[in-house]
């Protein structure tokens, strides 16, 4: 039985500690204080902020307890305001004298992330100095001059003034700056600070000044974060004392320095952020092994070199980002050992070899990009990597999948782009079993094969397919439009075939980008009205040589349609008037070039939006119309007009590129061309104008062509200073006088191609300072006279001369005429070829080529061919028939090891045939006719594929060729009347000749137009080199691309695509 005075004891002990409790430990709610309280609503009153965006201002009221607020935190026992955080309340006002400053308790003070445009950080913040920790105004709207008052804020643990660049209101900020106190003066006395984040503050500071500063000032320092904050100069080795470093940031500063090897010193060292700031030499590979390290960024840093090192076991690295760097060498094997690797960009780097396999069993990684390296073997078996989102392999040379990996594993991958490769081979069926695949991307390959109806496609999130410029065959899978979240459909240059009926995407209710162009396919499109209005609203619609025979209707019914190529099909008719209005005004880019069109119904200017129209290659004829006014691309080129009319000029305020060649059009250059300020690329070749060359272009230009037109007069003297001309092409008129020394401006001056006008006067060996001239072409003019040049033989004369032809004038003299420093340079070109084999002229219309030529045919030099000939290692076609040349042919020319046609007949040469040229393996084409050349032929190589003719009218030559006996004496003579024949012959035009001009340029909004032509080297070149290319049809709109390996390639929304065909 329980004694009754020990229960009266408990209950009375337990009555005391329940009144104790009630007394002494109170919830913060109850211990707000009324003067706090106040100071707080006396701020809520005098802050500038937005009602409708605050979150916790506009909450505070009397009725509550303000240790309650939003935003406000109070000391537990004495019931002060101690923390206040305002952030993201859109507040734009605040003085000296505001009551926030009054709250003498306050330790931790956010105002990140609010309006305060153009407003000074107030100095009533001193007024908090001595209970202050952290201060955060990061993205606060600040600007001017860091008060002096911080530097009283000697508490301060973390201070963050940052201003993010990618914040919606980053542009409306004035930059805070450290200049007058400096940033050094502030900090000296804020030796308690461990965090400091000063992103985007001005400190313009070089290296030793600002790590000094900081070195000295803050010792016990864990985090610095200095992006962007105008630094310069090293990192100075004084940073090396603050040993608790875990996190530094100093990217987008131009540092333009080397990475200091003590920063594999930090013990601690846990994130190092350098991206973006000009870092140069060789990345200390010690920095990667510091155990601590989890995060890497030396991205964008394109003259940092390195390697990957041997990777130790259990590293801590999380995060390794390389993009746009200078590494080399191949990943090793041990980057396996990284167990801990979530993230890791390698994109545009120069890394080689084979993807170790040992990379898949990274089983945490989540994003992997080695886009735009040197790859190549097969792709790993990523199969343990079931963590992975992103895998970016685009742009390598890998060459398979692997045959057992299986991808439906990869569970969470989203994104699998392995475009631009050499993948081999048919495409896996279980890359469409990827249960939540958003994204498939295998474009620009070698993939082969019939793609079955792949019945398991599982992700219901799979919204871009991308399988163009392959080599897929067989009829589409009518799986692909069963697919209701699919938004883009590129299937464009493979070989598809079969027909297809369009109304079959009425299922695809998501889709707005369709690209079934340069297939093999018969696409019907005009099905009942009832399958036409069900049809999606598309923003692109690519049907480019479709066998399509007429318009589709169901373009009427587009209202969001931005890009629209039908091109190369066999469409013919009108253009109608409602084309214009596709899109409801949204139409950007309309490509109908390449059809049978034979008018345009007019008006075709109701539309503003149209920037892109390619029409050219069609049948239309009579005037110009007025096109839309703010078109920029504007190509109708290849057609039957006939004259200009001059309101045109009206519409094409804005153009930027104009082609009007090869049409009929007659008359002179309007006026109205001098006032298109946006004009830089003007083609006008192959017309019938006529008249004199304006003067009012010279300055404005990148291109301009006008040959083969009836211009006369003269070049227009008016090339400034200013001139930035790439290329220059008046071949083929009836231009007279003398090429204007102001040309000499044109200090881009690439292509300069003058051929076959009336030009007289000496060699031009003024233009001697325009060092990236590639093409200069004389021919056919009246120039005679000295080619030798005034420069010292140290001076480098046009480094990048290709194409040089000064053929058919009056040129004279044997002095240095081949004294150039022809460099082997892979020059890319494009505008106008014309090729004359046997009497008859080829012209290849903006034909991108790699070439190298030199042409002083037909002119009066003397003298003998030097042997420095033997230094043009990158040569292809050498031709000096027609001169007096003398002497031997120099043993240096087989050192010309790319040669490949050679011509040096009626000259003056003698001595024997050089052995050295049967080492020419290229050489297709070869003419020592009618020189004074002795002995032997020699034999052996591209030489026995050479006929008589290569030899013929060298009376002391012998051997198989000439079916004479060497060292019998025949007599053989060849009659004057032969002689003269063969001159008569000469004189009408040289055998064969290349004149090749052209340009490649990119300017104003990056509008580039490439079409490719390969030069293949071969035996049988002089009778095959009509065969020897293939052109590749692309535009593009802020894009450059060109294959280089015989694909078909096309860049699908690009706009102004498809714009050159050949007919």
């Amino acid at each position: 039985m329980m004694n009754i005075s020990s229960v009266s004891s408990h209950i009375f002990a337990f009555f005391f500690l329940t009144l104790f409790v009630s007394m002494n430990i109170q919830p913060a709610s109850s211990q707000c204080l009324k003067s706090q309280m106040s100071l707080l609503l006396q701020l809520r009153s005098s802050l500038g902020f937005n009602r409708l965006e605050s979150t916790k201002l506009v909450s505070w009221n009397n009725r509550t307890d303000c240790c309650q607020w939003k935003g406000v935190r109070c000391d537990g026992t004495t019931g002060f305001v101690i923390g206040l955080d305002l952030s993201g309340e859109s507040i734009s006002e605040i003085d000296n004298s505001s009551s926030l400053f009054e709250l003498r308790f306050l330790e931790s003070l956010n105002l990140a992330n609010n309006r305060f445009s153009n407003v000074t950080i107030p100095s009533g913040i001193g007024r908090v100095s001595g209970t202050l920790t952290r201060l955060d105004l990061s993205n606060a709207g600040f600007s001017g001059q860091v008060p002096l008052v911080l530097s009283k804020l000697t508490k301060l643990v973390v201070l963050d003034l940052s201003v993010d660049v990618s914040s919606p209101y980053y542009f409306e900020y004035s930059t805070l700056r450290f200049e007058n106190p400096s940033f050094g003066m502030i900090i000296r006395n804020l030796t308690n600070i461990r965090e400091l984040y000063l992103d985007g503050v001005n400190i313009s500071a070089r290296g030793h000044e600002w790590c000094e500063a900081v070195s000295s000032s803050l010792p016990n320092l864990q985090v610095l974060s200095l992006s962007n904050c105008h630094l310069s100069g090293e990192i100075d080795h004084s940073l090396s004392k603050l040993e608790s470093l875990s996190v530094i940031r100093l990217n987008q500063n131009n540092l333009s320095a080397d990475v200091p090897e003590f920063m594999a010193g930090f013990r601690n060292l846990t994130s190092l952020v350098l991206s973006s700031c000009g870092l140069i030499g060789v990345f200390p590979e010690k920095i990667f092994t510091v155990p601590t390290l989890e995060t890497l960024n030396l991205a964008f840093n394109p003259l940092l070199q390195g390697t990957l090192p041997e990777f130790a076991v259990n590293g801590s690295l999380q995060t390794l980002i390389l993009a746009g760097t200078s590494f080399t060498g191949n990943l090793p094997d041990s980057i396996s050992r990284i167990t801990s690797l979530q993230s890791v960009d390698l994109s545009n780097c120069n890394f080689g070899g084979e993807i170790p396999s040992s990379i898949a069993r990274l089983d945490q990684l989540l994003y992997l990009d080695f886009s735009f390296n040197n790859f190549f073997g097969p792709i790993p078996p990523f199969s343990m990597a079931t963590n992975l989102t992103q895998l970016i392999l685009y742009g390598n040379n890998l060459s398979s999948f692997t045959d057992h990996t299986d991808w439906k594993n990869l569970s969470k991958l989203a994104n699998l782009d392995i475009s631009n490769n050499s993948l081999r081979g048919r495409i896996p069926e279980s890359l469409f079993s990827i249960p939540w695949l958003e994204q498939l991307q295998l474009s620009q390959n070698l993939l082969r094969g019939q793609l079955d109806e792949f019945l398991k496609i599982s992700s219901p999130v799979l919204d871009t397919i991308d399988l163009s410029n392959n080599n897929l065959e067989g009829p589409i899978p009518k799986s692909f439009f069963q697919l209701q979240g699919l938004d883009s459909l590129k299937l464009s240059s493979n070989n598809f075939n079969g027909s297809l009926d369009l109304t079959v995407i009425r299922q695809l209710k998501n889709i707005t980008t369709l690209n079934l162009s340069n297939n093999i396919l018969s696409i019907e499109t005009n099905g009942d009205n009832e399958n036409i209005s069900s049809l999606p609203q598309l923003y692109t619609l690519s049907l480019s040589t479709c066998n399509l025979r007429s318009l589709p209707n169901f373009l009427k019914n587009q209202s969001k349609l931005t890009y629209l190529d039908l091109s190369d099909n066999q469409i013919e008719g009108k253009i109608p008037a409602w084309i214009w209005k596709i899109g409801n005004g949204s139409l950007l880019s309309l490509n109908l070039s390449c059809n049978y069109f034979q008018e345009l119904e007019r008006p075709v200017a109701n539309t503003s939006s149209l920037i892109v129209l390619d029409i050219h290659s069609n049948k239309l004829q009579g005037q110009l119309p007025i096109f839309p006014p703010g078109v920029v691309y504007l190509d109708l080129s290849n057609n039957n007009f006939t004259s200009i009319i001059p309101k045109i000029g009206v519409s094409l305020t804005f153009v930027f590129f104009l082609s009007l060649s090869r049409n009929n059009i007659s008359g002179r250059i309007p006026g109205w061309i001098c006032n298109a300020s946006y004009l830089q690329v003007l083609d006008l070749s192959d017309n019938q104008m006529d008249g004199e060359i304006p003067d009012c272009l010279t300055e404005s230009l990148v291109v301009w062509n006008l040959r083969g037109n009836r211009f006369n007069g003269s070049i227009p003297d008016t090339f400034t200073e200013n001139c930035i001309l790439q290329s220059i092409n008046f071949n083929g008129n009836f231009i007279v006088g003398q090429i204007p020394r102001s040309v000499a401006n044109c200090s881009n001056l690439e292509v300069l191609d003058i051929g076959n006008n009336h030009l007289n006067g000496t060699f031009p060996s003024w233009l001697g300072d325009l060092s990236n001239l590639r093409v200069l072409i004389l021919r056919s003019n009246e120039f005679s006279g000295s080619i030798a040049c005034p420069w010292p033989q140290s001076k480098s004369t046009w480094p990048r001369l290709q194409i040089i032809d000064l053929a058919a004038n009056h040129f004279d003299g044997a002095d240095n005429y081949l004294n150039y420093n022809f460099s082997h340079y892979n020059f890319y070109y494009q505008d106008v070829v014309t090729v004359t084999v046997k009497g008859l002229e080829f012209n290849l219309q903006r034909i991108l080529t790699v070439f190298t030529s030199i042409d002083f045919s037909n002119n009066g030099f003397t003298g003998e061919i030097p042997e420095l000939l033997g230094n043009l290692k990158g040569l292809i076609v050498l031709n000096l028939s027609h001169n007096s040349l003398s002497g031997s042919i120099p043993q240096s020319m087989g050192n010309i090891s790319e040669l490949e046609s050679l011509d040096l007949s009626f000259n003056e040469l003698s001595g024997s045939i050089p052995e050295e040229l049967v080492n020419l393996n290229f050489l297709s084409l070869l003419n020592l006719s009618f020189n004074k050349l002795v002995g032997e032929i020699p034999r052996g190589g591209q030489f026995n594929t050479f006929q008589q003719s290569s030899f013929e009218g060298n009376e002391g030559l012998c051997g198989f060729f000439l079916n004479k006996q060497c060292g019998i004496q025949n007599g053989t003579t060849i009659s004057q009347a032969a002689i003269q024949k063969m001159d008569s012959h000469s004189l009408a035009g040289p055998d064969w000749q290349f004149i090749l001009v052209g340009i490649g340029f990119a300017a104003g909004n990056g509008i580039v137009v490439s079409v490719l032509m390969f030069w293949s080297k071969g035996s049988k070149w002089f009778d095959k080199q009509m065969d020897r290319f293939f052109g590749i049809v692309l535009s593009s709109f802020g894009t450059v691309y060109a294959g280089f390996d015989g694909r078909r390639t096309e860049t699908d929304e690009n706009i102004g695509n498809q714009l050159f065909c050949f007919t």
